[in-house]
């Protein structure tokens, strides 16, 4: 599939609508209402964070490898406080290869800047190199990207606008695509920042201490350039600070954060922030497995030029991550916000949530504004999709809270055998519920998926036949991830279905929930499924 220059346009003007400022989340709300926070403030999989301050509005920015729409874009007044605004990338480039699940590959660790009135995101995409997107507003239209610099295993780009006229570019390597890791390069850009001028100095390497060293943002202070970059791993690793006076080094380096005796383990990448007050902070993520990369804020200050993230007990400048704190002094009070879950699909876009795991096609999802539904179309299922797995039309949304229930209310109207509408929670491993038509009817069924991503089947069980279309599907999730599905033919008596499934990560993510219809043939007038609502609760 190609896409022109227009139909990008087209696409990048979409209008962004978002749910209501008012809806809040039941099961996590980070804001303790009394002047105090408490960790994380982001109870969702939103791996990789960098944040920047605008005025006195905060954005943030995560990585989304293949879903799309990718590159959310959050927003909060106060650090504690968030909501989707929308997305920087509703198509990822190349077109065609993003057309077909891509696990674990697309956007990696992404970095935002604001320079000359316009907002700025570089990401890299580890097989194709490092892009560059921008737009004058944070909710659009995002330009088309832009290859700043072509290669393989280029990862997690940080830009600096210097004060002596020159434009930076620092990015790590992934081992996976480019054999090397755990060193630190620093590219010049031309002026617009759209090119890298030269092949990169290494400025730091971290085979010895440092082992990998990755996810690097640089900022300017006090004149010294700092390098912040995680070291040690994902789940296992620390906080790391560079500091030089030359772009170019020799970098020093601190250890400036761990685990320490909190129960934060990693922590990893993140963000330097500072309020209108001068107050510093850090934002990064703590891999808590099948709930993904969730975001946790840490108070930070500076001694002798080295900033200390975290609580410090014993004085030495190492911190480690605090559980809870008060609220960043911003001069105000705000209302709570927290991304959005629910959707009672009352609109004419979907809600800022929900994702694709491929390049959508036309056709596999209208929102009706005016029926107050969402109609998924059966779209045929590749050839080659040995699961759902491999399917690109799953929609889903992150886990928002340890423990949770979603329940959608749902018709469906297939047209052909094997036409199947289903309600899932997505990762390595995967389950859910299904209708199914056969030759001589309606079936629901249970279904699982063992290592999906190794291409094993699904295991089926047929639970009954079903004479309505209408039916309320439900997954309690408890504490470790443990999901209970359920189905009722009334929205009030809900019955079990199965045993209880654990819920395991995907590809560098958490895993999600969500819907899928499909079917198995061709066919010139597919079958669908009318989505009422989806609704997210204890």
């Amino acid at each position: 599939m190609k896409i022109t220059a227009c139909l990008w346009c087209l696409l990048a003007t979409t209008p962004v609508m978002a749910q209501s400022v008012s809806e809040v989340s039941k099961v996590w709300v980070a804001d303790n209402g009394d002047g105090t926070y408490k960790n994380p403030v982001l109870y969702a999989d939103y791996s990789d964070p960098d944040v920047i301050r605008v005025e006195d509005d905060y954005y943030l920015v995560a990585s989304s490898f293949d879903a799309v729409p990718g590159l959310p874009i959050l927003h909060s007044k106060d650090l504690v406080n968030w909501r989707i605004i929308g997305h920087a990338l509703l198509r990822q480039p190349p077109y065609d290869h993003f057309a077909v699940t891509q696990h674990g590959n697309g956007v990696w660790a992404p970095a935002i800047r604001y320079h000359n009135k316009e907002f700025y995101i570089y990401y890299p995409d580890p097989d194709f190199g490092i892009y560059m997107v921008k737009a004058k507003q944070i909710t659009g239209p995002w330009s088309i990207p832009e290859l700043v610099v072509a290669g393989k295993g280029l990862i997690d780009p940080c830009p600096l606008w210097d004060d002596n006229g020159h434009v930076y570019m620092v990015h790590a390597y992934a081992g996976s695509r480019a054999g090397i890791k755990s060193i630190l390069i620093v590219k010049e850009l031309n002026a617009t920042g759209t090119k890298a001028l030269d092949e990169g100095v290494l400025v730091f390497d971290g085979h010895d201490d440092q082992p990998t060293l990755e996810g690097p943002k640089i900022y300017k202070r006090s004149g010294y350039y700092y390098i912040f970059a995680p070291a040690g791993g994902v789940s296992t690793g620390w906080q790391l600070v560079l500091r030089s006076k030359n772009i170019y080094g020799p970098y020093e380096s601190k250890t400036v954060m761990d685990q320490g005796h909190s129960p934060i383990n990693g922590p990893h990448q993140g963000a330097w922030v500072q309020t209108p007050k001068g107050g510093d902070w850090f934002l990064h993520f703590q891999d808590q497995e099948a709930y993904g990369r969730v975001v946790h804020l840490q108070p930070m200050k500076w001694v002798n030029n080295w900033p200390v993230i975290g609580i410090d007990k014993d004085g030495d400048g190492k911190g480690e991550p605090v559980l809870s704190c008060r609220k960043p002094d911003v001069g105000s009070t705000y209302p709570l916000a927290t991304p959005q879950e629910s959707d009672e699909f009352n609109k004419s876009t979907l809600g800022l949530q929900w994702q694709w795991q491929a390049n959508p096609a036309a056709g596999w999802a209208f929102p009706s504004a005016a029926h107050g539904s969402l109609r998924l179309f059966a779209a045929q299922q590749p050839d080659s999709a040995r699961n759902l797995w491999e399917v690109p039309n799953v929609l889903l949304q992150k886990f928002p809270a340890p423990a949770f229930s979603a329940t959608v209310k749902c018709r469906f109207k297939p047209r052909q055998e094997g036409d199947r509408m289903s309600m899932l929670v997505m990762g390595s491993d995967y389950a859910g519920l299904s209708l199914v038509k056969k030759a001589d009817g309606i079936y629901l069924s249970r279904f699982s998926c063992k290592q999906a991503d190794k291409g094993h089947p699904e295991t089926v069980t047929v639970l009954e036949k079903i004479t309505s279309t209408d039916i309320f599907f439900r997954v309690q999730v408890r504490e470790g991830a443990v999901c209970q599905f359920s189905y009722s033919r009334d929205g009030q008596t809900f019955h079990d279905a199965g045993a209880p499934f654990t819920a395991v990560a995907g590809r560098w993510i958490g895993a999600k929930m969500g819907l899928c219809c499909t079917r198995n043939v061709k066919t010139n007038d597919a079958g669908w499924a009318d989505v009422d609502w989806w609704r997210v609760d204890k």
